[in-house]
């Protein structure tokens, strides 16, 4: 089933983006975060957050959490309540609105992707429960911060604005559904401004279940690689301030770039495994540019998906050769996941900050770890840090189910 999409029209307003907040293993900002993922540095290093004696797999990609969040109108109460996801959020979403200018507002929408959200809360009331079952110490607050939505009320609590709340768990497109979805209100007039992004923090539940399925690499993640076992997982959060170019304009704010298309398709083919010739992933990129008015020569850059699994890669890499066609080996494409893991719920919001920070800065991310190319790559692969001046980039989120989203973006110019 396909998401209805707008056509390209002159009547419905540009999207712009005016404030930007990333946390990954490789850091607490978006400054940071890009001089790493510039140069493709990795963050992986042994679990320090749960046991994983009992696990194949005894890596991932950890948040560094500083020892203080920054100050919002959270009580020191509440600050104490917040789980790791919730802090993870709170730090993009900091700097995001620190940069943006805004000031708060009534009805102002918030759009949050995530997959595992609160989950430490869960498995803490569970660890609990049955170890101490007449312990009640700590239980009633975890079972009132479980809630999907409870986290977004602390986001809007924090920074003192009020407006509808819309949480996307649409398994590892949930980041990328966040922000096409807020691009979907401005482009048909429902709102000016919209925050959004999608988060998710590591939890031992998690983490042993994607185990458990032997999906995690016992080696290191290697997108594209023939010799590829597996995907890694990370943890982080990625917001943005979308507003309307007009908007912008009007307090003349610095334009970090531009959200020009959005596609999303569901494969209904398999619960983990996607379609092998990879037919939704190619609907939902060409959904994406034809939304965004685009060719996809014209597309210098795609942030794939890319796992590392042997069966995602293989069909991403089908229906990115059939979408670019005889201009294949023009574009160039790479995997940060290589380098963060897998954010699952926070991936697609992450990875689109990436395309900003790459179409901003004229470069392209390298996929670091893969040394043998899998021969149905027919474009070209990026494992060396290269600079290169881009118009436009897309990115692409697939999750299990056989929810497909890809994202178009463009290049800002600063004062638009």
């Amino acid at each position: 089933m396909l998401f209805p999409l707008p056509t390209p029209s002159t009547a419905k307003p540009r999207v712009v983006v005016t404030g930007a907040g990333m946390v990954t293993a490789l850091g607490l900002d978006w400054k940071t975060n890009a001089a790493n993922f510039c140069v493709g540095k990795t963050g992986f290093r042994p679990v320090t957050l749960f046991d994983v004696s009992r696990q194949r797999v005894k890596n991932a990609a950890e948040v560094d959490l500083p020892t203080s969040l920054p100050s919002t109108e959270l009580s020191a109460r509440e600050e104490r309540r917040l789980d790791r996801a919730a802090k993870l959020l709170l730090l993009a979403a900091s700097e995001a609105w620190r940069q943006s200018g805004w000031t708060p507002a009534d009805n102002l929408p918030i759009v949050l992707g995530t997959t595992s959200g609160c989950m430490t809360m869960g498995q803490d009331y569970y660890k609990q429960a049955t170890t101490r079952p007449n312990t009640k110490h700590r239980q009633p607050t975890r079972v009132t911060q479980y809630q999907a939505q409870s986290q977004a009320l602390t986001l809007s609590k924090a920074f003192g604005f009020r407006g509808p709340i819309t949480i996307i768990a649409n398994a590892c497109a949930s980041g990328a559904n966040a922000i096409g979805h807020a691009w979907s209100l401005i482009r048909n007039g429902h709102a000016s401004r919209v925050v959004t992004g999608g988060y998710d923090a590591l939890s031992q539940l998690v983490f042993a279940g994607f185990d458990s399925l032997q999906a995690l690499s016992p080696t290191t993640c290697r997108p594209f690689d023939a010799t590829r076992d597996g995907l890694a997982l990370g943890e982080g959060a990625a917001v943005l301030t979308l507003e309307t170019l007009e908007h912008a304009q009007a307090r003349d704010a610095r334009v970090l770039g531009e959200i020009v298309g959005y596609g999303a398709v569901n494969d209904a083919h398999h619960l983990t495994q996607p379609q092998p010739e990879g037919n939704a992933a190619f609907d939902s990129m060409t959904l994406a540019c034809r939304s965004a008015g685009v060719r996809a020569e014209q597309i210098g850059y795609v942030n794939a998906h890319g796992t590392g699994t042997p069966l995602n890669d293989s069909a991403e890499a089908a229906a990115i050769s059939r979408w670019a066609g005889p201009h294949a080996s023009e574009v160039a494409v790479s995997s940060t996941k290589a380098s963060i893991g897998h954010l699952l719920g926070a991936a697609g919001a992450v990875e689109v900050g990436i395309c900003l920070m790459a179409l901003d800065g004229g470069w392209l991310p390298p996929t670091a770890g893969t040394a043998t190319l899998d021969p149905a790559c027919a474009f070209k692969f990026v494992t060396r840090p290269e600079q290169r001046t881009l118009a436009y980039a897309i990115t692409n989120s697939f999750g299990f189910g056989g929810a497909n989203a890809s994202v178009v973006l463009k290049r800002g110019s600063g004062h638009e």
